[in-house]
This record gives structure tokens, sequence and C-alpha cells, in this order.
């Protein structure tokens, strides 16, 4: 079984910086994406970035110029670069990865079937 595990979180001032970092570990790992959501408080889960196999990358509009969601393949490990935070960004970031190869990945969460504990990240204005 897969296991996500993000790090990452904190307290940031708002203009300031985090990397979260999302750990895949337990059998062979395979998926053609991976993603990033965020889920604010009495609010639902929403999409923040996504990885295809082959690199090809979707952002939401609210990030896009923002994050960069990149991958470190040989550590088997996802991240999310953050910068110009604002507080509105103020969630709890969830990893998901897609397993199924017959499912063509999205942004929705039903296009994900592992998916990680979550890292909250706060901006303080």
């Amino acid at each position: 079984q897969v296991h996500l595990g993000e790090s990452g979180g904190g307290l940031v001032q708002a203009g300031g910086s985090l990397r979260l970092a999302c750990a895949a570990s337990g059998r062979t790992f395979r998926n053609n994406a991976m993603a990033w959501f965020r889920q604010a408080p009495g609010k639902e889960r929403e999409f923040v970035a996504m990885v295809r196999e082959g690199g090809n990358r979707t952002y939401a509009d609210a990030v896009q110029g923002r994050f960069t969601i990149f991958t470190d393949n040989a550590k088997n490990t996802l991240y999310l670069q953050m910068n110009k935070l604002k507080p509105e960004d103020t969630a709890v970031y969830y990893c998901a990865s897609n397993s199924r190869p017959w499912i063509v990945p999205g942004t929705g969460v039903n296009s994900y079937d592992i998916w990680g504990q979550g890292t909250q990240v706060t901006v303080s204005s």
C-alpha cells in the first residue's frame, strides 16, 4: 500500500513563502498524476495544482504565477513552492495521487485515489 505524507506547513506572514513536500512510501509507486488540494474551514476541498505523467502542469487561477508544483522522482517526492502568500491561502493542504491508469486525471477530487493526511498553512495579514 502506498502512503503519502505532507510536511512543510506552518505560519507565515502575507507576502512570504513556504515549500510543501509530499513523500510517497510503501510498495512500488506508480501514478499518472499528482496534485495538491486545499481545504479552508467551512469550505469544500479545492484544486490547487497538478502535474501529469510527462510533466504537464495545471494551476488554479487563484495561485497561477505564485505557486509552482514539481517533483523529485528519485526521492518519490512532490513539492509545492508557494510564494507571495495571501491570507486567503490559509487552509489545510493535501497531496494526492492517481494510481488508476484508466482514469484521465483532472482537477476534481475524484481523479485521485490516494491522499495524504494534510498539513496546515496559515498566512497572517
